[in-house]
């Protein structure tokens, strides 16, 4: 993971709607950065909808919610469409953003070693600086985790 204190890498990604963000467009705002494995799975499901129902009291303190996933562009609106969720998504395809994050691991799936997304949350103060960061998260526990945090 990343070190608290440090600047957050700046990143260029597409969201759900096929618009670019970067993480430096967000100065002046706490920002919510959390990774996940994969789109309508059940564990980034709950997650999601954890933060969508929370979303009023993170944007109330202030802050806002991004999600990273290796997933297309397509993927995610059909996410956001399933599950109303009212937040911003964002494809990585290429892995960029999820390697200099440090979330691209080895796994061990079923007895299987496989590479994918550690379920990770990052929260990045105004300045762009990294405040806190909570690796291998609880899916469910995650967006209240953050909530408190904030």
């Amino acid at each position: 993971m990343l070190e608290i204190g440090s600047l957050a890498p700046d990143f260029t990604l597409l969201d759900q709607n096929g618009k670019e963000h970067t993480l430096s467009s967000y100065r002046g705002k706490k920002v919510i950065l959390y990774f996940y494995p994969k789109d309508n799975t059940s564990g980034c499901t709950a997650q999601a909808c954890g933060f969508r129902d929370r979303m009023p009291q993170i944007t109330e303190k202030g802050a806002v919610i991004l999600g990273v996933s290796k997933d297309s562009v397509k993927s995610h609106k059909k996410f956001e469409d399933n599950y109303s969720l009212p937040f911003t998504l964002l494809a990585d395809t290429e892995l960029e953003v999820i390697k200099a994050y440090d979330v691209w691991k080895e796994k061990n799936m079923y007895g299987k070693k496989t590479f994918g997304v550690v379920r990770t949350t990052y929260l990045i103060d105004e300045e762009g600086k990294i405040i806190n960061a909570l690796g291998k998260v609880k899916a469910k526990d995650n967006p209240e985790q953050m909530l408190e945090l904030l």
